[in-house]
């Protein structure tokens, strides 16, 4: 079925060379498809209309990335604590003093770039190693809040004792024989020579894979959903080849 608006149709050819900018003009969407075309067509093979079209999105999300770091994180993360701001009564906004101190960390992050000199390229390294032990600060925090609460919920009751249904309590021993053979998978201090132990190491192997493949699964899904969406954009909304949903 051939639509009147579709790409067969002369209306579609007369809109796209109005050369309209305008949000949702069929230019536009012609533009985005060019290059959505010119991003799978690495799926052919390397080729240099794939190279540039690399290249337009690598530059597009560089200048974008300058400006949200401008935007969101140096002015009001750097610029604002270190010039303070003054009480607005009619806006509710207290006063931020100014801490000066502040004007310091931008020398210390243009350090990085000396990454660039070979004389002095070991000063970019001072910015790197705070940012590394700042981070390894932050991870054990973050393994605080994270996994501990993970090792603990796996104390669950197994027997439908109480509020404890049949099905929860067989969900609860379904957890804990899982998490108890994966643990016993990663038992490297000594030979297991028992075969128990032996043959709940390889049911542990056994669910790691389940999960990985449950994992990647779930990946390649999200692969399909963007390829389905790419999909709808260039049938449907460029080629005008079916009805909108």
């Amino acid at each position: 079925m051939i639509f009147a608006q579709s790409v067969f149709s002369p209306q579609w050819w007369q809109e796209l060379f109005r050369f309209d900018t305008a949000e949702g003009s069929l230019f536009r969407i012609t533009i985005g498809a060019i290059l959505t075309l010119g991003l799978y067509s690495l799926l052919y093979r390397e080729n240099k209309f794939y190279r540039f079209t690399e290249h337009v999105f690598v530059g597009l999300a560089t200048g974008f990335s300058v400006v949200a770091i401008v935007k969101e994180v140096l002015y009001p993360q750097w610029w604002i604590p270190m010039m303070g701001t003054p009480a607005n009564e009619t806006l509710g906004v207290e006063m931020m003093p100014a801490h000066y101190l502040y004007g310091a960390l931008l020398p210390l992050a243009c350090l990085a770039f000396f990454v660039f000199s070979k004389k002095h390229g070991w000063l970019s390294r001072i910015p790197l190693g705070i940012i590394v032990g700042l981070w390894a600060g932050q991870q054990l925090n973050a393994f605080q809040n994270r996994f501990l609460p993970q090792i603990a919920d796996q104390a669950r009751p197994i027997l439908p004792v109480g509020e404890t249904t049949v099905p929860m309590a067989i969900n609860n021993l379904i957890v804990v024989v899982t998490w108890i053979v994966v643990l016993s998978y990663f038992v490297y201090s000594f030979e297991q020579q028992s075969k128990f132990l032996q043959r709940t190491s390889m049911v542990g192997r056994w669910l790691l894979m389940v999960g990985f493949g449950a994992i990647f699964g779930t990946t390649m899904m999200t692969r399909f959903v963007l390829f389905i969406d790419r999909a709808y954009f260039l049938l449907i909304e460029w080629l005008r080849l079916g009805k909108p949903l």
